[in-house]
């Protein structure tokens, strides 16, 4: 049994990893309830109210692992307010290495984003494409991740940084502009109203669902390949928003048409990841899209 903080374990992907990893390990969330997407956790989790920028020398010490998905994850707060994206997403996770750096970890697992990337210079997007992000966000997505490896090389912390695409779940923020199409859709579908695509709707994404992301940290906190590695979190399947639209209105058998509006500025045309590295340690997505889908309408 191993002892396990996820910091932002109300959250999204934080919330199922707790689900998934509570009953075979000793769970202990560190959340301050600012993107909560549940109430509580089950009874043999700890939870502590509190921010990744505390003192967290004494929750770190006597830990085997650290998972830490809490940040500022508004691209758009980010773009009004950088310094506080900076102090949340910078400052944090600087702020739990250094406590990590005194304990004896077998794993800190850090979340960053494709937005990382910024706009694609070509896809698939493999790893070692360019990093040139369009927003604070992406930016103090992208310092951390080097920080975590300056500390697996300076000083052999085990770091391992996974970058997202689009997950999603029925947990989702709708206002996450990676993942919200999709509960922006199911909404509308599910209240018979046409789901508003904007632009023409050919525009691709890589959805993963949080099923497979569950399955990737599992993977990543077992495997010493893992250490001081990047690794895209992905299906490596494209699909455009149309496609997407077509199938939450199937899924619901309504009798609906994309509404298309004007096309948003900026917005990025294709992304689709490649995987082949995070393949190389034995990451197979299971989760079809259709499929992943299903589960909302039991929500």
């Amino acid at each position: 049994m191993q002892r396990i903080l996820i910091t932002g374990g109300l959250g999204q992907v934080g919330s199922y990893l707790v689900d998934h990893l509570h009953e075979k390990n000793e769970v202990v969330v560190l959340d301050n309830h600012t993107s909560t997407t549940r109430e509580g956790v089950p009874e043999n989790v700890t939870l502590i109210n509190g921010d990744i920028r505390d003192d967290v020398s004494d929750l770190v010490k006597d830990t085997d692992v650290v998972i830490h998905t809490a940040a500022q994850i508004s691209v758009a707060r980010s773009m009004q307010e950088p310094l506080f994206d900076a102090q949340n997403n910078v400052f944090g996770t600087l702020n739990l290495l250094e406590a990590a750096r005194k304990a004896d970890l077998e794993r800190f697992v850090y979340f960053s984003s494709a937005a990382v990337y910024g706009n694609p210079v070509e896809v698939p997007i493999s790893e070692e494409h360019p990093q040139d992000p369009l927003s604070p966000y992406g930016t103090s997505k992208l310092s951390g991740e080097k920080y975590c490896l300056m500390y697996n090389r300076a000083y052999g912390l085990p770091t391992t940084c996974i970058r997202p695409f689009n997950i999603y779940s029925p947990r989702q923020d709708p206002s996450n502009p990676y993942s919200g199409v999709i509960s922006k859709f199911m909404e509308r579908v599910r209240n018979d109203l046409n789901p508003i695509a904007f632009g023409d709707g050919e525009q691709t994404r890589d959805f993963i669902s949080v099923h497979d992301i569950v399955d990737m940290v599992e993977l990543v906190i077992k495997k010493e390949e893992a250490v001081g590695e990047v690794f895209n979190a992905a299906t490596g399947r494209s699909t455009t928003i149309n496609e997407l639209a077509e199938i939450i209105i199937e899924l619901f058998d309504k009798d609906l048409d994309v509404d298309h509006r004007e096309p948003l500025a900026g917005d990025i045309r294709h992304s689709l990841a490649d995987i082949s590295k995070a393949r190389e340690i034995g990451f197979v997505p299971k989760i079809e899209l259709k499929q992943g889908l299903e589960e909302f309408l039991n929500v």
